[in-house]
């Protein structure tokens, strides 16, 4: 896992959640009728603001992969593992997820992110995923 990269939420009025997360500093990265996603210019964290019409997924959060295999091999071992897992879904901005819960009934979402960063449908450059670096020592 490369890191915690993104949450996403329920909102009621997409137009004015865009702006107040503009307001906070974050970039608009995609935009769609029923969902957006935004982003941190410095780091690329981001926020999914889920519509009320949107279907594919609930609020969760996501743990970013640079590694597409990576997360195959993951979603393969928490399946052999007795969870369940839903399949691996190729996504239209070049992503590659699943979704599952914890133990706690919490959402999350396993995201392959392309080391160029997740492409933007709105005409911004895409932001680099951080480089991970491990722990000293």
């Amino acid at each position: 896992m490369t890191r915690l990269g993104h949450v996403a939420v329920r909102v009621q009025d997409m137009e004015r959640a865009k702006r107040f997360y503009e307001g906070l500093g974050l970039r608009l990265t995609w935009d769609a009728q029923d969902w957006a996603y935004m982003q941190s210019p410095g780091n690329g964290d981001g926020i999914a603001l889920l519509s009320p019409t949107y279907t594919a997924a609930g609020p969760h959060f996501a743990f970013h992969f640079s590694d597409r295999a990576e997360v195959a091999a993951v979603h393969d071992r928490l399946e052999a593992e007795g969870h369940r897992v839903g399949p691996v879904h190729d996504h239209r901005d070049g992503t590659a997820s699943f979704y599952l819960q914890d133990p706690e009934g919490n959402w999350l979402e396993m995201l392959y992110e392309p080391a160029t960063g997740i492409p933007s449908n709105v005409g911004a450059a895409a932001i680099p995923t951080p480089i991970s670096l491990a722990p000293a020592g």
